[in-house]
């Protein structure tokens, strides 16, 4: 079903602009002008998040993507959709402007530096 639901989601997501499915890991990544600013992943959408946009997901009950990695359970930048966001599509564009936002903000801030 994953095809059927990202299918599902771009159409939902359209009014962002020109959106683009591309395969990654067993699901979709979701880009608009360039930016990965979401994903679908077992017919789950995942939205970027950011130090901004992260307390807004939580309050709305949103969870973190975590992957398992050997012993570790690392989360990255992406939390489930809310809810609302594949019921409603005001919601659903409330929401991926956001994390369109956070998307562009993170592509624009400099890359962290490592300590040696």
């Amino acid at each position: 079903m994953s095809a059927q639901f990202t299918a599902h989601v771009t159409e939902l997501l359209g009014g962002l602009g020109r959106l683009q499915a591309k395969p990654m890991f067993g699901g979709h990544g979701l880009y608009c002008g360039g930016a990965f600013f979401a994903f679908v992943l077992d017919d789950i959408l995942y939205f970027k998040v950011d130090a901004q946009s992260r307390p807004l997901f939580e309050r709305a009950g949103s969870t973190p993507f975590v992957y398992l990695k050997r012993t570790t359970r690392p989360s990255v930048n992406y939390y489930r959709a809310p809810a609302d966001a594949l019921e409603s599509p005001d919601a659903a564009m409330r929401w991926a402007r956001e994390a369109l936002r956070a998307a562009i903000a993170a592509r624009s801030s400099p890359p962290a530096r490592r300590a040696r």
